[in-house]
């Protein structure tokens, strides 16, 4: 049995770690071959020796026209993947026809863990407001009084021991909250599961799930946006930017969210109507908490960096070592048992 993968700088670009993963994986079930390059014009046959006695073949960021693949003559199976996303060139549809067996990478299965669990820390950090104190304790020591008067009886409404909360947007545990959640997928079923486990009251809204997802993940399903918006505590959009998803949440829907919600944006920004969601979290009706946004780098002199009521990141929700190597170890699992 031989085992190739041959892998372009454009994919080790936005998947660093998945061919060398790949590569130990095999080579310690009992050998592979890795072949990577850099070149603009490289081609899978130019890179292999003796094409036509591979059996598995790997192809990362690499061409799949006719002549990539027609000297993998003895090919039985084929993975297949873009730098982002599949890449299905004529070549594809020629082994097809010769009864290879033709895989490409499943939706967001790799990365659905790591969105989830990111979503999950910047909830927190939010309620917490861990980045904001984190700043002032840099700054000074005005972070550590927790007293409003030194010396003098404490008031109900002021400042406490240990109180870091800000009373004006949504604060506290996650125990308690009305989280609605757009999306019971591999992100955002996993969101709600947790948020659930959590103490929290969770409804999803996903007109196309079966009703076993919203039974796996313990949770409420809601059966319109509308009705899911009325009422959040913290508003979550969890699927991904198509067509068929882009404005989804529009800015009635916006407007409707009860005054100091805190809204999570992890997946994709335009789900949202972000003129409208921009709007209110600058005059203070909102808070926010973002991975995504419309423009991406974020302007350094937008007024959404650096506000009392916005957490923002640079778009790193979704790459972690572990999803690099969950996306070849969902490719891996679908080659046959040898």
């Amino acid at each position: 049995m031989r085992s190739v993968i041959c892998v372009h700088e454009r994919y080790d670009g936005i998947w660093p770690f998945t061919a060398d993963h790949w590569h130990q994986r095999w080579e310690d079930e009992g050998g592979c071959e890795l072949y990577r390059t850099e070149a603009a014009d490289a081609h899978p046959p130019s890179l292999v020796p003796n094409p036509e006695s591979v059996q598995r073949l790997v192809l990362l960021g690499m061409p799949t026209g006719k002549s990539d693949l027609e000297p993998f003559t003895g090919l039985e199976e084929c993975y297949v993947s873009g730098s982002y996303g599949d890449d299905a060139g004529d070549g594809v549809d020629l082994i097809k026809e010769k009864g290879v067996t033709v895989l490409h990478p499943r939706g967001d299965v790799q990365w659905g863990q790591t969105v989830a669990e990111y979503a999950m820390g910047m909830t927190i950090a939010a309620l917490r407001r861990i980045p904001m104190t984190y700043n002032a304790m840099i700054a000074g020591h005005e972070t550590w009084n927790y007293s409003t008067k030194p010396g003098k009886p404490g008031k109900p409404g002021q400042r406490g021991q240990q109180f870091g909360d800000d009373t004006d947007f949504l604060s506290g545990t996650i125990q308690g909250k009305r989280v609605r959640v757009i999306g019971v997928g591999n992100i955002g079923g996993r969101y709600a599961q947790w948020c659930q486990m959590m103490g929290a009251d969770v409804a999803v809204w996903d007109p196309f799930a079966p009703d076993a997802s919203f039974d796996l993940a313990g949770v409420t399903r809601c059966w319109g946006l509308d009705e899911l918006v009325s009422d959040s505590d913290i508003f979550a959009p969890m699927v991904p930017l198509t067509d068929g998803t882009r404005g989804l949440v529009t800015a009635e829907h916006i407007r409707a969210l009860p005054d100091r919600s805190l809204v999570l944006q992890m997946t994709r920004a335009k789900v949202c109507d972000t003129e409208a969601l921009y709007k209110r979290v600058l005059d203070n009706e909102l808070f926010l908490s973002a991975d995504v946004f419309d423009e991406e780098p974020v302007p350094l002199d937008s007024p959404l960096l650096g506000r009392a009521n916005v957490i923002h990141t640079p778009h790193n929700a979704g790459r972690t070592i572990d999803a690099n190597h969950a996306r070849a170890d969902d490719g891996i699992a679908r080659f046959r048992q040898r």
